[in-house]
């Protein structure tokens, strides 16, 4: 198993935004990646796509349906390097990072499920709205609002519905926000930002993700998911204006799953002792556990998960670095103990959560390569003109 650890600081999604502002002028932020210096010298506008679910694995995977994405991996096609996403490797996580230019411990929200320390009740990332206030919740300012503040102007195109939302406010306050559903609004919204605005324009595609956890990815629902993507990034190279470039990445990969590795916390008694609840998900789950009961809890799950998994108390994950420095008002988040699967196996919860978890067939959020590393990808308006 290819164990990737985050490097934060150095070449991790929380490294990208703060590059291309430096590039676009906005003073202050570091750039470990490069960018201003590099790919993105002389560019005075960026659109920037993050494609949910597009890890480096994937890529060979796409290429007989993406020829743009395979061009662009390859260096044939502008700028290429591997990055890696933070830990866990979920959608959440990354996307604050991506949007704070943080590490999860800094940020907060540190899994897709995570239990508030306050009243006890697990809040699901995607699901919240207000409660509890994202500016709480998520303290760091964000990128977009340090750039605003430089005079950079910052747009964001995604879905419409998920506008306002708590994960919305937390990753990306300070940009002026455009809805757009499917490939070809996206790009139309993406292109037209960045001639009329300016500065960032940074776009969020979810299909691919979906079309993994739903069908998998030897399916033809995920081949169809992956023309998309590449028809998308496509036009977007060949509309660039001249002086602008657009970056592709993803805020993680994915892996199919068989059956024999999948584990199920609610029907084994021997995982449910001493728990008092689970969040995190299936591929890193957070248990937190009743007064006195942590470390038969680690025993129990090392003996039924064997090699299927790391599982260790919270502060022995926090000291290894995988979530960066974590402070304490952040700690009780994660749980008491800290399980992140192995090769192929998750733990589901066909009980607690909601059912198509447990049918997925695509999952990620542990720290294997599959999941973890993630393409950047630059071209330059100018370098993609034969697209058009």
């Amino acid at each position: 198993m290819d164990v990737v650890q985050p490097r934060y600081g150095t070449d991790t999604l929380a490294d990208v935004l703060p590059g291309v502002l430096t590039a676009l002028g906005a003073p202050g932020l570091a750039d470990p990646l490069g960018l201003a210096s590099g790919p993105l010298a002389g560019v005075r506008r960026v659109a920037v796509l993050l494609v949910d679910g597009l890890g480096e694995y994937q890529i060979p995977l796409a290429a007989p349906y993406a020829p743009t994405l395979t061009d662009l991996a390859t260096g044939r096609l502008g700028h290429s390097r591997s990055i890696t996403a933070g830990f866990p490797s979920t959608t959440p996580t990354s996307l604050v990072s991506v949007g704070t230019g943080a590490p999860p411990g800094q940020h907060g929200v540190l899994g897709f499920n995570l239990r508030v320390p306050q009243t006890g009740r697990i809040l699901n990332h995607i699901e919240w709205r207000d409660d509890p206030a994202p500016a709480v919740w998520q303290p760091v300012p964000t990128v977009f609002e340090r750039a605003a503040a430089a005079g950079v102007p910052v747009t964001v195109v995604s879905r419409a519905d998920f506008a306002g939302s708590g994960l919305t406010v937390a990753a990306y306050r300070g940009a002026a926000y455009r809805g757009a559903a499917g490939v070809d609004a996206l790009a139309t919204e993406l292109l037209s930002a960045l001639r009329v605005q300016g500065g960032l324009v940074y776009g969020y595609h979810p299909d691919l993700d979906r079309a993994g956890h739903r069908h998998g990815l030897a399916s033809p629902e995920w081949a169809s998911a992956a023309a998309d993507v590449d028809r998308l990034v496509t036009r977007l190279a060949a509309e660039l204006p001249a002086d602008a470039a657009l970056v592709v990445t993803a805020d993680h990969g994915q892996l199919d799953i068989p059956a024999e590795g999948r584990f199920d916390l609610d029907t084994d008694a021997r995982l449910r002792a001493g728990v008092v609840a689970a969040a995190g998900e299936a591929r890193v789950r957070y248990l937190y556990t009743a007064p006195g009961a942590r470390d038969d809890v680690v025993a129990a799950w090392r003996a039924v998960l064997g090699d299927g998994a790391w599982v260790v108390p919270r502060e022995e994950a926090v000291a290894a670095g995988w979530f960066g420095p974590v402070p304490e008002e952040h700690l009780a988040r994660i749980g008491d103990v800290v399980v992140a699967c192995h090769d192929r196996n998750v733990v589901v919860a066909t009980r607690s959560e909601p059912p198509f978890v447990a049918r997925m067939v695509a999952f990620h959020g542990s720290y294997t390569a599959a999941e973890m590393r993630v393409p950047l990808f630059v071209v330059a308006g100018a370098s993609a003109a034969d697209l058009s």
